[in-house]
């Protein structure tokens, strides 16, 4: 389990990260979001006792990153993927990480083929790596001492899509098999995707935190009829808002997200008589639509996460 409780930072009269608490729990995956600047990286450094935090704490294990003897046995942590010895081969950092936590030469080999990288790069220096081969050997490096927590910042970054998908099938089956995932990403479907938990922050306070079952939830419900005058008057009777998405050619299928549930809104349609074609929670867009409306006053223009 990762806990944070009341974490600060600040630095002179600003606030980088304030007083937030939450808890990454076994067996899931949790989403760490937030827009450029929201303290999301800084939060993350305090965590594994980079950043010394201002107030508060976070453990792991029921300890402080630093009071854990062998830290990459129960933490595997990743940052920055490019904060790797670029003069070091890919092979030879992972030796240096299984040497340091008193692991067996035979983890590098296991590790090289769990992240996909051949013999032939990993014998290749660090320098020569693309972004996506630098992540890929970032998360074997947090991989190799089987720890029972992941830490990783922007993991996805830098990988094609077929990395991606191999990525998210990783950390799934590492939850899956009881691990505590805490991943920060800015490629929302990827998080809607894998996640089970989501931590919302701006301006370094949590705006939103829960199952992502129950904060997508709170997007509405998405309804598709062909009959929108009739179920937009019963919705207007029942003072129900909702937002159009307008009318799909000549099919005549109008489309709207309401401010309800599904019962609530199958029940108005029903006294009316209209016909659905589509009734489902919104949560199509629902991750994207939610973290812009939460996150709004903190965006900076043309940024996402």
């Amino acid at each position: 389990m990762l806990t944070v409780e009341r974490l600060t930072k600040r630095y002179g009269s600003a606030v980088a990260v304030d007083d937030i608490t939450f808890t990454a729990r076994p067996g899931r995956v949790t989403g760490f979001l937030g827009p450029n600047g929201a303290g999301k990286s800084t939060t993350m450094r305090m965590m594994v006792g980079l950043t010394w935090p201002t107030a508060g704490a976070a453990t792991v294990l029921g300890r402080r990153f630093t009071d854990l003897p062998n830290p990459g046995r129960e933490v595997g942590v990743l940052l920055d993927a490019s904060a790797q010895h670029a003069g070091r081969t890919g092979r030879e950092i992972l030796t240096l990480a299984a040497q340091t936590m008193g692991l067996p030469a035979s983890r590098v080999q296991e590790m090289l083929a769990k992240v996909s990288l051949t013999d032939i790069e990993a014998q290749r220096r660090v320098r020569d790596y693309s972004l996506g081969m630098r992540q890929r050997l970032g998360i074997a490096t947090a991989l190799i001492g089987d720890p029972q927590v992941l830490i990783l910042d922007e993991p996805a970054n830098g990988l094609d899509p077929a990395g991606i998908r191999w990525m998210r099938d990783l950390l799934r089956s590492y939850a899956d098999r009881g691990g505590t995932v805490l991943l920060s990403s800015h490629l929302l479907h990827e998080i809607e995707v894998i996640a089970d938990d989501l931590v919302v922050i701006g301006h370094g306070r949590i705006v939103a935190q829960g199952t992502k079952a129950d904060l997508l939830a709170s997007t509405g419900t998405l309804v598709q009829t062909r009959d929108g005058a009739t179920l937009t008057t019963a919705l207007d009777s029942a003072g129900t808002t909702y937002t159009g998405h307008g009318v799909r050619g000549a099919t005549g299928i109008t489309t709207l997200r309401v401010d309800a549930d599904p019962e609530h809104v199958g029940q108005h349609a029903a006294r009316a008589g209209v016909a659905l074609l589509e009734l489902r929670p919104a949560e199509g867009a629902g991750l994207e639509e939610m973290f812009l409306e939460l996150t709004a006053q903190t965006q900076r223009e043309g940024a996402v996460a």
